[in-house]
């Protein structure tokens, strides 16, 4: 499942993504949506876990608890619409 994590410090990395979801189930993977002209975190990223049910605990864990001085939105992911 892709789970959608709002409000992210502009500090944190992916690796540090990848380790706050980590302790829920396995993470295929975590990615924070960087700015192409300035290469600054935009404050949001996916996270795709291996199985739903570890998503949904993990949505239910994390969802208003601050990571690195903000409190997140975690959420299961909307499909991309077309442009």
């Amino acid at each position: 499942m892709r789970l959608y994590v709002g409000n992210l410090s502009y500090q944190l990395t992916d690796d540090g993504l990848n380790d706050a979801f980590a302790p829920f189930g396995d993470v295929v993977s975590a990615n924070i949506v960087m700015d192409r002209e300035s290469n600054r975190s935009k404050g949001f990223g996916f996270v795709d876990m291996q199985d739903d049910t570890a998503a949904q605990a993990a949505i239910e864990a994390l969802n208003g608890q601050p990571l690195a001085g903000r409190n997140l939105v975690v959420n299961k992911a909307r499909p991309r619409t077309a442009r």
